[in-house]
């Protein structure tokens, strides 16, 4: 008895140091003053943390950009002051120049929950800030916010939903306008695949339905009216004729 006894107080202590007790993973939580954060990796050793940060109100403040060259052991810091709150970040190259960009879009709070895009394009480390074109009268027209923003096929594509009426009472029409960016010379160019339309209000014409009656009856009518101009130029000749 002893001896089984002091060989279960082996094995129990055997065990207890082949498993340690292990803790519960804690979540990652962002300390004040900073409130979003995205790594962006665009490429082994070229990696690109955005941040937020800001103390007394939740709507204004100041972004980050970090970037970090493992290879050449270079790192670079890129700020600005940021409107609304951070919605998502992108990482694109839409010139095909091998140099990344980076956008950050902000969501406003108004009532019509406006975008804001903050946009650089990162050569040799160096930071060059392109400014996002603003909609025009026409791409404004029925627009509310709610915009959706995505990278396709290298392109930075934006659709956002069509509404009737101004201010709480406007509604939505279930058109969506879709607008493709890209990028030449440093400058924007936007394109509008969607063929939307806003105005919901403008009259259908549609071609008036004739019943097979009806156009018996035009066809009886067309051949007389033919009948009747043979007979009147028959006369005309005779006459002629005559004189």
């Amino acid at each position: 008895m002893l001896m089984g006894g002091l060989l279960i107080a082996a094995c129990n202590q055997q065990q207890q140091k082949a498993s340690p007790p292990s803790t519960p993973a804690k979540a990652a939580d962002y300390v004040a003053p900073f409130r979003y954060h995205k790594l962006i990796e665009v490429s082994p050793g070229q990696d690109y943390d955005v941040l937020t940060w800001g103390r007394g109100t939740a709507t204004k403040g100041s972004f980050l950009i970090l970037h970090s060259d493992s290879a050449v052991k270079k790192f670079t810091t890129t700020t600005g002051d940021i409107d609304g709150t951070v919605v998502d970040v992108y990482n694109s190259d839409m010139d095909l120049d091998g140099n990344p960009e980076i956008l950050i879009q902000a969501r406003g709070t108004d009532s019509t929950n406006y975008a804001t895009i903050y946009a650089f394009e990162f050569t040799g480390g160096r930071a060059d800030k392109l400014t996002f074109p603003k909609l025009t009268s026409s791409q404004r027209k029925g627009y509310h916010g709610s915009d959706n923003f995505y990278i396709k096929e290298g392109k930075f594509m934006r659709e956002f939903p069509i509404y009737d009426g101004n201010g709480q009472d406007a509604k939505q029409t279930g058109a969506k306008r879709v607008l493709q960016y890209g990028l030449h010379d440093n400058s924007f160019t936007v394109k509008q695949l969607s063929k939307d339309s806003a105005d919901k209000t403008k009259a259908v014409t549609t071609a008036p339905v004739t019943t097979k009656k009806e156009k018996a009856s035009e066809k009886k009518s067309s051949k007389k009216q033919t009948t009747e101009k043979k007979h009147k130029k028959k006369k005309h000749h005779r006459s002629s004729d005559d004189n």
